[in-house]
């Protein structure tokens, strides 16, 4: 898959598309549905199968009172994206001028006139184009007018459920990874640096990993404690991740600490990512470090017959 940093950088622009829009925030099981049928599409054509996203979300630079999170950082959504074989990925910076397109302009400057399109494949709720004037219906009508094809998926359900963004970060805000993992159809991603913390839980016997998220706009999933995998070294870890502020030790700020199951070698400086897979508590304050270290060694033993049963 090529990426493109803006629509201008596109390279193929004489060569017809079979296309999708949209945000793509989680790369959610009804995103994945869309990508499918692109997919589809693409084997019996000669179209170039392109998905056009933005950067940032659009929300956040349209309504400033927001302070929404997102399911994937940029790099994130990249990899995600990767895993589908699509020819090309177009992230265009999203700005007030370019939220102020007519939906008109949108479809014939853009859509026809720069990226040559063919087929249209868009999700039951998509919107687009100046205050997402835009719709299905007026993409059906502009297909007519400037000879493309427009399809649209139904919504992913679940449980009778429809799956959407909003509903992922719910469930994480409020501890349920399970029911997040779910709808997004893999194990929610935290992508990071690790550095070096206080050293507090090496004095334990239970040395952590500090994890550092760069970007402020990426979704933490609630405070406590879950098991987690990372695939490090060419080996695949399990480990015990504390979301919190580490209240017996008198913390002042979050903190993301990993601890690795079995595994004992160096990892400061590197660039880890782990999939969140299951939550086991909240966060607690102890009376002292030694109780402390008493409830790592439980939840340790949960851990591992979580992971043996579900294996």
């Amino acid at each position: 898959m090529r990426v493109h940093q803006s629509i201008e950088n596109y390279d193929h622009k004489e060569q017809s598309s079979v296309l999708t829009i949209g945000t793509f925030d989680g790369v959610h099981i009804g995103h994945q549905k869309i990508i499918e049928r692109l997919n589809q599409i693409k084997r019996s054509s000669t179209e170039r199968s392109v998905i056009l996203t933005f950067y940032p979300h659009p929300r956040r630079v349209l309504d400033h009172s927001t302070d929404i999170k997102m399911l994937t950082t940029l790099n994130e959504k990249i990899e995600l994206l990767e895993r589908f074989g699509l020819d090309d990925l177009i992230i265009e910076p999203f700005t007030k001028e370019f939220s102020r397109l007519s939906a008109l302009d949108f479809v014939r400057n853009i859509l026809v006139h720069q990226l040559h399109l063919k087929r249209l494949v868009i999700g039951y709720d998509h919107h687009f184009g100046k205050n997402r004037e835009g719709n299905f219906e007026q993409l059906t009508e502009f297909g007519e007018l400037y000879g493309f094809h427009v399809e649209k998926i139904s919504a992913q359900e679940i449980e009778n459920v429809s799956v959407s963004s909003t509903k992922i970060r719910k469930a994480l805000e409020s501890g349920d990874i399970l029911t997040a993992n779910k709808y997004l159809g893999y194990n929610y991603l935290l992508t990071g640096n690790i550095v070096r913390g206080q050293g507090i839980g090496r004095k334990i016997n239970y040395p952590t990993l500090n994890l550092e998220i760069e970007e402020d706009y990426k979704l933490i999933p609630k405070k406590g404690v879950y098991i987690v995998r990372s695939h490090i070294m060419k080996a695949t870890v399990y480990g015990l991740m504390n979301i919190g502020y580490r209240p017996t030790v008198g913390g002042k700020g979050q903190t993301i600490e990993v601890h690795l199951l079995d595994f004992k070698k160096d990892m400061y400086g590197n660039k880890m990512q782990i999939e969140v897979m299951h939550r086991i508590r909240d966060e607690k304050k102890f009376e002292s470090i030694e109780e402390l270290a008493q409830q790592i060694s439980t939840d340790e033993k949960s851990a591992r017959n979580w992971l043996t049963n579900s294996k």
